[in-house]
């Protein structure tokens, strides 16, 4: 450790993301490396249906072509010794929390941004070596502690330490500065450009923009009036320039939301209504247990063709009910789907989010003296289903055998997408 401060910045900072490998089926491995060391394995929520859609798969499983997103029937096509996984959340949390507090013994700057991968802003972390040291250290403990591969990207900023760690899969180590964006991101396309999708590469290749390096050398004028504010921090962007800091206290979630993918498309409105009544239950659950509100709620729908559509609506009064979530997610759906054909995917997402306690629940004219022995009720039913589980106190409407029926099995969760305890959990 002598002259380790030679390899820190006088000014600046210096920050890893740290990036878990096909994380899910990395933990099954590690659980069970008999059964799926070295084989190729995907997790899906629907092990047993052949519409089910794979969330994730091993190393060995992407060298026969098989792809996250990709149907188990595709999948099996393509490779028929994979091995399918039912998702194990419980597990997945286990081994997060075990990797997150690894990183956090280097530095209590540690952000995370979902289950498998946060940034740690380890400027203050000279005691524990140089940067390239405590990086391979983390690796090393990681892969001897918790049998987890891992991706690192050492840089100056979050934007560069993301694109780092993507670089190099699995295992890889990469060290990403300032000078070296010009030849190594510069010839890339812009979509390459962390922040930035594909329908906005689409817009800017209209303007003949095709390279991280067109866009460095476009005018931030030209950026700006097509793109707005976003103009601006796409050519700095471009530059590897970024200033957001590392936070180990992240904003509360901004939304709150359940979507579950159907083992059958469904076309009965009261297959639907089903289906919204227990998203909706878990979502006002969800949305109860982080003592917040919600102004907005919003559907999605997406048909057997994959095209989705989301339509929303926000409420004169911020809600926490239940039965405030699923008359509007009923009443959106009766509004804006027309059709009557098949659907897929359903989803209901709660937006517009603040603190109860800063919220004042406006009462119903109609409803003022009903409305406190609800709420007494709603409390009374989520002490019970936290004490004896979610199935302790249903309605008969939530009855049924789609996946929506079992997102209150933590276990299992069927397939859904949701983010709580600032940790991204997708099964879908």
């Amino acid at each position: 450790m002598t002259n380790v401060d030679k390899h820190y910045p006088a000014k600046g900072r210096v920050i890893i993301h740290l990036d878990m490998n096909a994380f899910y089926c990395s933990v099954h491995e590690a659980e069970e490396p008999e059964k799926y060391k070295g084989r190729p394995t995907a997790v899906s929520g629907s092990v047993e249906q052949r519409k089910g859609i794979l969330v994730t798969c091993s190393y060995p499983a992407r060298r026969k072509g098989i792809k996250t997103g990709m149907t188990v029937r595709q999948a099996l096509k393509l490779c028929p010794e994979l091995i399918l996984i039912k998702p194990d959340f419980n597990l997945y949390r286990k081994y997060s929390h075990g990797f997150m507090s690894v990183a956090r013994q280097y530095t209590p700057m540690v952000e995370a941004v979902s289950i498998d991968e946060c940034y740690m802003d380890i400027t203050g972390s000279k005691m524990f070596g140089s940067p390239l040291e405590i990086a391979a250290s983390l690796q090393n403990r990681i892969q001897k502690e918790w049998s987890l591969p891992c991706s690192i990207g050492l840089a100056p900023n979050k934007l560069l330490a993301k694109m780092a760690s993507d670089m190099k899969k699995p295992n890889g180590l990469t060290v990403l500065r300032i000078r070296d964006v010009k030849h190594v991101l510069w010839d890339k396309p812009c979509d390459t450009l962390f922040g930035i999708g594909r329908k906005t590469a689409e817009k800017l290749e209209k303007l003949n923009i095709r390279t991280i390096g067109q866009l460095a050398d476009t005018d931030e004028m030209v950026l700006n009036k097509h793109f707005g504010v976003m103009g601006s921090w796409m050519k700095s962007a471009a530059f590897g320039i970024d200033h957001s800091e590392v936070n180990p206290n992240r904003e509360r979630n901004k939304s709150i939301g359940h979507t579950t993918t159907l083992p059958n498309d469904i076309t009965a409105r009261e297959d639907v209504f089903r289906v919204l009544l227990n998203l909706s239950d878990q979502t006002g659950r969800r949305l109860r247990r982080q003592k917040l509100v919600a102004t907005t709620v919003q559907i999605t729908i997406r048909k057997p063709d994959m095209t989705t559509i989301t339509r929303s609506h926000t409420l004169d009064a911020p809600t926490q009910s239940t039965d405030d979530i699923y008359r509007e997610a009923c009443q959106l759906y009766d509004k804006h789907w027309k059709s009557g054909g098949g659907i897929r995917l359903l989803g209901v997402t709660l937006q517009n989010l603040s603190l109860l306690e800063e919220s004042a629940l406006q009462l119903d004219l109609f409803n003022y003296e009903q409305q406190p022995r609800k709420e007494a009720l709603t409390k009374a039913m989520d002490k019970l289903r936290d004490r004896f589980g979610e199935d302790a106190v249903l309605t008969a409407g939530m009855l049924g055998d789609d996946p929506s029926t079992l997102i209150r099995n933590k276990r299992i969760r069927g397939t859904s997408l949701q983010k709580d305890d600032s940790l991204l959990y997708i099964d879908e």
